[in-house]
């Protein structure tokens, strides 16, 4: 049985086409569509989606093209957070201190949780500055 189709989940192909063919094989034996589409665990429309004149179509999710969003930060622009993060004045300082601090000198480059983003991107999100990773202490029983 497939059920393993929830909402929204990448299917491969290969379960794509099982699926097509045992509703298929299902709806010839004289099987309403929407009971055979029930106990395949996918509703008659993704049934429908996934044929076109009697031929399964591929998913084409994967390969399709997706543009660049508009609004991506430049090169220039993640250097600039980064210079100005890892600068002596704001090395030790969480980007809640660090933004704050910018906009009451009147400077703005990135939101918060942009600045968030940047540092872990580039994996310099943890234990900042002087503060210390947290040490973890296994409790013993006795």
């Amino acid at each position: 049985c497939l059920r393993w189709a929830s909402r929204a989940q990448m299917i491969l192909d290969s379960a794509r086409v099982q699926a097509v063919k045992l509703g298929n094989e299902a709806v010839s034996s004289g099987a309403p569509r929407c009971k055979a589409c029930r106990e395949l665990g996918i509703s008659v429309r993704t049934y429908q989606r996934w044929t076109v004149d009697g031929n399964i179509k591929t998913d084409g999710r994967p390969i399709s093209q997706r543009p660049e969003p508009k609004n991506k930060l430049s090169k220039e622009e993640r250097a600039n957070i980064l210079a100005i993060v890892n600068s002596d004045d704001f090395k030790s300082l969480p980007p809640s201190q660090i933004v704050p601090t910018l906009a009451d000198e009147g400077i703005y480059l990135a939101s918060e949780s942009t600045y968030y983003r940047v540092l872990h991107e580039e994996k310099q999100q943890n234990a900042r500055g002087r503060s210390q990773i947290k040490e973890r202490k296994v409790t013993t029983t006795q």
